[in-house]
């Protein structure tokens, strides 16, 4: 389990057990969103949700791509210790894993899920109705989730058919998700719910993209329609705005159920900003001032934008710089319904952090990656060490509370430090037979 700093701590009892809706968008960038200082593409419901809660400006992902994420996510365990690893159809969650959707559920919440899974695939253990949920439907598996208009998705553990799209693109999976979402949500307005909203927006449709240049697959550019813009950014950013739509009707029905002020709402990104599908990152500046970008393990690969809103809970207009990771979602979600974490988890509850109260806080977060050798990364208060393609390449350090931006490599200075470092690159990770170290130079 990740070692702990020492803080003094208030109560972690809420009033009541509230119902928790995390929205999930796929490969959003630290720099997309308008209340991260995005000035071109529209998404003001989300950065409502911002200005009416607590917008955090250090979270970290998963991983730095799309199943590790959220295989974290949802099992409380960072990726050095968690089952999937990488993106592979192959490796999927067992019985015996314990997911934030089984705890809620036996601390009576009715659950659901819509959208992308990605832990496991049809006749697999690790289908979310075998996983805690009570209600599924989207995409089972990463890379099916590519296309936006696929012949059919899952509901629950049969085959969802979409005539529309068996000839022609008639039917854009997006749009069926927010309503079921909303469904899900009238359904269960009395009983506390537990509802994991995980949009494909604004990933690309990588064979698209191969074949014709532009794979942001979106029906319409919407308001950018007219903008000078290459093709591939229309479609970007008419993907993250019609996704900021759908955002607010959810957020409407809320109020107009009356369950607003009982439901803690979370929205985050998978993972850093992408370079798929004719997208260029720099176009909208997607990852801000971060170094990187999805598939690195420097900052703008693994730094997403996060924020939570609560009515009466969470007090308006709060910027945090708390630092926690999607590990630490599964003992938060815990604390919230009054139920016990699962034993051997790395994460820890931040319900203090949204409560604006003295938190509890990691001595370190650890990543590792297997894509293109096997890389490591750790943030160790403002120190962060990132060691690239394999276990012989020398730690690179860097000192966040100067250099956001991973420009300036202080390692040589720092030599405790960097072996402070190395000593949890190698210790705070379990070997993985599905997922074995694979070394190649940087």
């Amino acid at each position: 389990m990740t070692g702990l700093a020492v803080t003094a701590l208030g109560a972690q009892t809420p009033p009541t057990k509230p119902n928790i809706v995390f929205i999930l968008a796929d490969d959003l960038g630290y720099g997309d969103l308008g209340c991260y200082g995005q000035k071109r593409i529209q998404t003001p419901n989300i950065d409502r949700i911002a200005a009416d809660g607590m917008r955090f400006t250090q979270v970290y992902a998963g991983d730095t791509v799309c199943a590790p994420s959220r295989c974290a996510l949802m099992t409380g365990k960072h990726v050095g210790h968690c089952r999937i690893r990488g993106n592979r159809n192959d490796v999927f969650l067992e019985p015996s894993d314990v997911t934030v959707a089984t705890v809620l559920k036996r601390a009576g919440y009715r659950t659901g899920i819509f959208g992308k899974w990605g832990l496991g695939g049809a006749g697999t253990p690790g289908v979310p109705n075998l996983q805690g949920f009570d209600e599924w439907f989207g995409y089972l598996d990463q890379r099916h989730a590519h296309t936006f208009y696929p012949d059919h998705l899952w509901e629950n553990q049969r085959e969802f058919y979409i005539p529309k799209n068996f000839s022609m693109k008639g039917q854009y999976s997006h749009d069926l998700l927010t309503p079921r979402a909303i469904n899900f949500i009238e359904a269960s307005k009395r009983t506390p719910f537990f509802l994991y909203l995980a949009y494909t927006i604004p990933h690309a449709n990588d064979e698209l993209g191969a074949a014709t240049g532009n794979g942001m697959e979106v029906p319409d550019f919407g308001p950018y329609k007219d903008e000078t813009w290459p093709e591939p950014e229309k479609g970007f950013a008419a993907m993250i705005t019609r996704m900021d739509k759908d955002i607010g009707k959810l957020m409407a029905s809320l109020k107009s159920l009356g369950l607003d002020d009982n439901t803690l709402v979370i929205f985050s990104s998978d993972n850093g900003a992408h370079k798929e599908g004719g997208h260029d990152p720099e176009f909208f500046h997607s990852h801000g001032d971060l170094r990187g970008i999805k598939r690195d393990l420097y900052e703008g690969g693994i730094r997403v934008p996060t924020m939570a809103r609560w009515p009466g809970k969470i007090k308006p207009g709060q910027v945090s710089d708390q630092v926690w990771a999607f590990w630490d979602f599964l003992p938060t979600a815990a604390a919230l319904a009054g139920a016990p974490p699962p034993q051997g988890v790395d994460g820890i509850s931040m319900l203090n952090a949204l409560l604006g109260k003295n938190q509890l806080s990691h001595e370190y977060l650890y990543w590792e990656f297997h894509e293109r050798g096997f890389s490591q990364a750790v943030r160790m208060g403002n120190w962060k060490g990132v060691r690239v393609a394999a276990r012989s390449n020398p730690i690179e350090l860097y000192d966040l509370s100067h250099d956001l931006g991973e420009k300036n490599n202080v390692a040589s200075q720092h030599p405790e430090i960097v072996a402070r470092i190395a000593d949890i690159m190698r210790t705070a990770r379990t070997d993985s037979s599905e997922f074995p170290i694979t070394e190649r130079k940087a």
